[in-house]
């Protein structure tokens, strides 16, 4: 298994006076699956050719087990890439494309045959091995481009959008089989995506990128619940933050005063967030407790989504979809509880 470094990695195309990539640090430990998370024009698949060796670097460098791979060639880092367009060979047929990489290896006709195999039933290819890539589904010619990636045994796996070309329930289908063959094979995998639940469902660490920057890397979980910023918040989903003044375990703002219970910022200026399906709506009020009125109340089937104001404060609010009752209009008291606040800093 590989370690892969970036260390104050940058890049800057010719012409180009801005930075598509902004001094990034990223340590990716052997064996784990990372997601290169953000927006189009963020700088992830940049990153990620860097990494692979397809793109020059400007600045910085990328490390594979602590050896730099400065002037090493894209086929001699153990590296394999697989796009979103699946790039297979049109005029050649399922096995034939899955075997190309070990005949440019000149490997022995029967380890290919049985490597070809192997590989086909590990993705539920069986009997297609004739077909040629016209012949297969969306679904299915992806799972072709990801064997003959791996196939070769690479010591690292990129992925680039892997999954945008596909519909729903195939990108349900193949988010598992990567997740299978990657945790089956102990490969080190990135995958560059701009879907925050893709990147949930599938990484044991994302890193979010905006701007050229790694905003924060760090688990799914900690996203939703610990963001280091107010733009790591409002990226997964977070509109809940307000601004106030912090004062040891209490947050005064224009709308009251906040206890909590867990922080990251300094005594001074600072931002209240707490996510949608942590605040109640409750009959009496307390502490952390405020009035509101409900703007808009949306049945999601799972849950109900509420939009309410608090003197001109809009807060969303995830409720029982069981509540039946229309509370559009009506006044309520929000309760935010203290263990579920989190305050940052700028």
């Amino acid at each position: 298994m590989t370690e892969v470094s970036l260390e104050k990695l940058s890049k800057v195309y010719d012409g180009s006076k801005e930075a598509a990539v902004k001094n990034i640090d990223l340590l990716i430990k052997p064996g784990e699956l990372v997601a290169l998370l953000g927006p189009s024009g963020c700088g992830k698949t940049t990153t990620l050719k860097m990494i692979a060796g397809l793109h020059s670097i400007t600045g910085g460098s990328v490390l594979f087990n602590g050896i730099d791979m400065a002037g090493v060639k894209p086929e001699k880092r153990g590296v394999v890439m697989v796009y979103q367009n699946y790039l297979l060979f049109p005029y050649m047929t399922v096995e034939d494309n899955v075997a190309f990489g070990l005949r440019m290896r000149h490997e022995d006709k029967k380890i290919i045959k049985d490597k070809v195999a192997e590989y086909m039933k590990l993705v539920q290819l069986e009997g297609l091995e004739k077909r040629k890539p016209s012949e297969l589904s969306g679904g299915q010619q992806q799972r072709v481009a990801l064997i003959r990636a791996l196939i070769i045994g690479p010591q690292i796996l990129l992925l680039d959008e892997p999954l945008s070309n596909l519909d729903a329930h195939l990108r349900d289908e193949m988010r598992e089989l990567i997740l299978r063959i990657q945790k089956e094979l102990k490969l080190t995998t990135i995958f560059v995506t701009h879907d925050q639940e893709e990147a949930v469902l599938l990484a044991d660490k994302i890193a979010l990128m905006l701007d050229g920057e790694i905003q924060q890397y760090s688990s799914p979980r900690e996203f939703y619940d610990k963001p280091r910023t107010r733009r790591s918040a409002a990226f997964f989903g977070n509109k809940n933050v307000l601004e106030g003044e912090k004062n040891g375990e209490e947050l005064i703002s224009l709308l009251g005063t906040f206890n909590f219970t867990e922080s990251i910022a300094q005594d001074g200026k600072a931002y209240l967030v707490i996510r949608p399906e942590n605040i109640s709506i409750v009959k009496d009020l307390g502490q952390n407790t405020l009035k509101a009125v409900i703007d808009r109340q949306i049945y999601m089937g799972t849950y109900n989504r509420y939009i309410a104001h608090i003197e001109g404060k809009k807060w969303e609010i995830i409720g029982d979809p069981e509540l039946n009752i229309n509370l559009e209009g009506t006044k309520v008291n929000l309760y935010f509880p203290p263990d579920k606040i989190w305050i940052l800093e700028e």
